[in-house]
């Protein structure tokens, strides 16, 4: 399948185009910065309050060990949150938007 130059120009200038980058900006950036304000909470929390996290919440276990396990689970969580949204949203429209491209 070749397509046209202007083919190529027709596609990148649509607004249905445009809409689909802006909203895979829109999802990407909104979880990197939840990402990113979990994690360097955490870490700003070890380095400026590290009596907070040594604080025991069992024999063994301080209050620390638990919090650094969520941020790592909740970095899963997010890339799940990603891939539904890929899976069941933004796939679907790069699909219609390929069929469209395929009938011109």
């Amino acid at each position: 399948m070749s397509i046209k130059q202007e083919d190529v120009r027709t596609i990148l200038e649509s607004e249905r185009f445009r809409a689909l980058v802006r909203k895979r900006v829109s999802v990407s950036l909104t979880l990197t910065i939840i990402m990113l304000v979990v994690y360097f909470g955490f870490i700003l929390t070890i380095a400026f309050n590290k009596e907070f996290l040594a604080n025991k919440i069992g024999e063994h276990v301080t209050i620390g060990l638990p919090i650094g396990i969520g941020v790592i689970v909740f970095a899963w969580l997010l890339t799940g949150v990603y891939t539904r949204w890929a899976n069941n949203s933004y796939d679907r429209s790069v699909r219609e938007l390929r069929k469209q491209i395929s009938d011109m």
